[in-house]
């Protein structure tokens, strides 16, 4: 397995203590350097298997969106504690063309490109919080958070 890449920014402390990295995307090796970043961030959160490869699987979906249809964007990794509870909130942000229907794009099987159209549903479904914000022309942003623990 290769090494694990730095951060493309430095690791910044946010106001309550947590630690936030962010990834350009700009290029198709930098997916897979998003994907093992991620990987990691789940190692550190103490994530199970399962759990890993369900936030790797969402995070990629997603760095894949930004850089196929949003022209390349930022992946942010953020461990994130809520009531005695640890989490791990991903969002990708791009400055592309957006969602002209957020319903439509939901739906299995909608797809503006070659995929299957599984990409923004999928991630949805693997993730516990998801949160899309995007306008025709001013780009898209999707914020996810998958909780360890019971749910």
């Amino acid at each position: 397995m290769p090494a694990i890449p730095p951060p493309t920014s430095a690791d910044r402390r946010t106001a309550r203590g947590t630690t936030r990295v962010t990834h350009e995307i700009r290029a198709e090796e930098d997916l897979l350097s998003a994907r093992h970043a991620v990987r990691e961030a789940t190692l550190r959160a103490g994530f199970g298997l399962v759990d890993q490869t369900r936030i790797v699987t969402a995070a990629s979906e997603l760095a894949r969106n930004a850089y196929v249809h949003g022209g390349g964007g930022t992946l942010a990794i953020e461990l994130v504690q809520q009531t005695g509870r640890q989490g791990l909130r991903i969002s990708v942000s791009d400055d592309g063309p957006g969602i002209a229907d957020l319903d439509a794009a939901f739906t299995d099987g909608y797809t503006t490109g070659a995929g299957l159209g599984h990409g923004l549903g999928g991630a949805r479904r693997l993730m516990d919080e998801f949160d899309v914000t995007s306008a025709p022309g001013q780009g898209t942003t999707v914020t996810a958070v998958r909780w360890s623990g019971p749910r």
